[in-house]
């Protein structure tokens, strides 16, 4: 009588590793050939939206945005001195060789200290952040910083980012997942995270190339860019008695920070696109 043996369970580790594989590659690839040339920056850019994307993109969620804040200002005096200010600083700098048709759009919120810019040129102020400006140079420090953020393709540069992570993210969830050990999954979990808080990292530099930009804008469209120093004071005042995350996990360098930068890029000018 021969011995018996337990057959041997056939292991679906293979499929997997070679699905996640397959995932991993694809993502891989689709970063490495979404890329472009800057004409203002000079640099060449993984992303993830093409410009005719980015403004279509841009004027579809203007209006909501919009409608987060309260709307509009109903003052058109405002709203014309805000668009002259940045129509200024694009038609007077390098901004100029970017291909966007830019909007300045002043918000109707008194309680919200806040300046954004959507993908292809939408640029919004809040009243809020306004009314705590004292000049025009001020503003315009706040417009060229998030024309920065446009002509530096962060958005397009960030999506294209986000989508390298996420997939590399799944790629290691299907891996590391076994069906008779759930806790497998932990391990591409934190995967994802540690990808997050890389592109974190990315948020971090898109601020500071924003305010190097904007200074450099600024300077050409003849307006002092130590202006920008005072914007920095407003915001770290504003963020008093606020909880505020570490650094490491901010999209935003602590204002602190942001002015040793800015007066970095003030004394070397001659660095400006």
């Amino acid at each position: 009588m021969y011995p018996t043996s337990t057959p041997r369970r056939r292991s679906n580790a293979m499929p997997r590793l070679i699905l996640a594989g397959i995932f991993a590659l694809f993502s891989i690839i689709t970063f490495l050939t979404s890329k472009a040339d800057n004409p203002v920056t000079g640099e060449s850019q993984h992303i993830a939206l093409t410009v005719d994307q980015e403004i279509a993109l841009g004027l579809q969620a203007a209006p909501e945005m919009a409608a987060q804040y309260g709307g509009l200002e109903p003052d058109p005096q405002i709203q014309e001195t805000v668009d002259r200010l940045g129509q200024r600083i694009v038609a007077t700098s390098a901004a100029q060789q970017a291909p966007y048709k830019f909007d300045f759009h002043v918000l109707d919120d008194d309680e919200t200290i806040n300046a954004f810019a959507l993908p292809g040129g939408q640029v919004f102020i809040t009243n809020g952040l306004l009314r705590e400006l004292q000049t025009e140079t001020e503003v315009a420090g706040v417009l060229a910083h998030e024309i920065g953020h446009v002509v530096g393709r962060h958005s397009a540069e960030q999506l294209a980012k986000a989508r390298l992570t996420e997939g590399l993210g799944g790629a290691a969830v299907i891996a590391s997942y076994d069906p008779n050990n759930p806790s497998s999954a932990q391990a591409g979990q934190m995967a994802m995270i540690i990808g997050q808080i890389v592109n974190l990292k990315y948020g971090r530099e898109d601020e500071l190339e924003s305010d190097f930009l904007g200074v450099c804008f600024m300077n050409e469209a003849g307006h002092d860019p130590q202006a920008m120093l005072r914007v920095m004071e407003v915001l770290a005042s504003a963020s008093e008695g606020q909880a505020r995350p570490p650094e490491f996990f901010s999209t935003h360098p602590n204002p602190e920070n942001r002015m040793e930068e800015i007066r970095n890029a003030i004394a070397n000018l001659d660095r400006c696109p």
